[in-house]
């Protein structure tokens, strides 16, 4: 799909792996809603992306509050593309230090804004890119989010490896599901990220996560990612698959 001219929603768009895919988004010519949370600094990001980028703040999981993403991006026309960038993490063991049952109220949490969110998104998503007229067989390509977590989650990483391990599940799925509309799924796993869910990391911390990947032994970056998914939609024979960028990293037990 030719990214110039098209309207997409990038959500989770106000930092990290959002910002980078909508600021590539719109280096191509495309016009990007960005979904995030209201108390993100999304507003002040629209405004610094220019004319062609606006914000909308929504809960993933709400329906009502996503459908207004939607509707916001459509007033520029009908919607081509959706990087879903959104999600969350946080540490808990299955057995505390103190021996009791980990939260299930944190496991049910992460697991409805990681995965349930993600299937509220593309559903939503793919309903409003089923009514565009198809461009050389294509009427849109929606871009998921997973995790090496989802093949080699961490001790800690439970509801996190969890809900990523369902959006890998959901990729193929969702792909041959919508194959008949002409719309196309994939998902990017990434590893080591250089983005806002390290901050809680010490310096010393993020080198060595950087220092544990093969080559280039570093932390990716957010550039990187966004280069990945704008590939996606560009290029029509990719669909239902999940693409690991980890630079070969493979995880740890801890």
């Amino acid at each position: 799909m030719k990214i110039e001219g098209i309207v997409a929603v990038v959500t989770g768009g106000a930092s990290g792996l959002g910002l980078a895919s909508a600021r590539q988004l719109l280096a191509k010519g495309a016009r990007v809603a960005i979904a995030d949370l209201p108390s993100s600094p999304g507003e002040q990001v629209a405004r610094e992306l220019g004319a062609n980028a606006r914000f909308v703040g929504a809960d993933i999981t709400d329906e009502a509050q996503t459908q207004q993403v939607f509707d916001a991006a459509e007033e520029w026309g009908p919607l081509g593309a959706l990087v879903h960038c959104a999600g969350r993490g946080g540490p808990l063991r299955i057995v505390d230090k103190e021996g009791r049952p980990g939260s299930i109220e944190l496991y049910e949490s992460i697991v409805r804004i990681n995965l349930i969110g993600t299937f509220n998104v593309l559903r939503l998503a793919a309903v409003r890119m089923a009514r565009r007229e198809p461009v050389e067989g294509e009427r849109g390509v929606c871009v998921l989010t997973a995790s090496v977590a989802a093949y080699e989650g961490q001790i800690g990483q439970v509801p996190y490896a969890s809900s990523k391990a369902g959006v890998v599940g959901l990729t193929l799925v969702a792909a041959r599901d919508l194959a008949s509309r002409g719309i196309r799924v994939c998902t990017i796993a990434p590893g080591v990220f250089d983005t806002p869910m390290l901050n809680r990391l010490s310096e010393d911390q993020r080198n060595a996560l950087g220092s544990a990947v093969p080559h280039p032994s570093r932390l990716g970056r957010a550039e990187e990612y966004a280069a990945l998914a704008l590939h996606i939609i560009e290029n029509s024979f990719l669909n239902g698959e999940t693409i690991r960028l980890d630079g070969a990293l493979r995880m740890p037990p801890r």
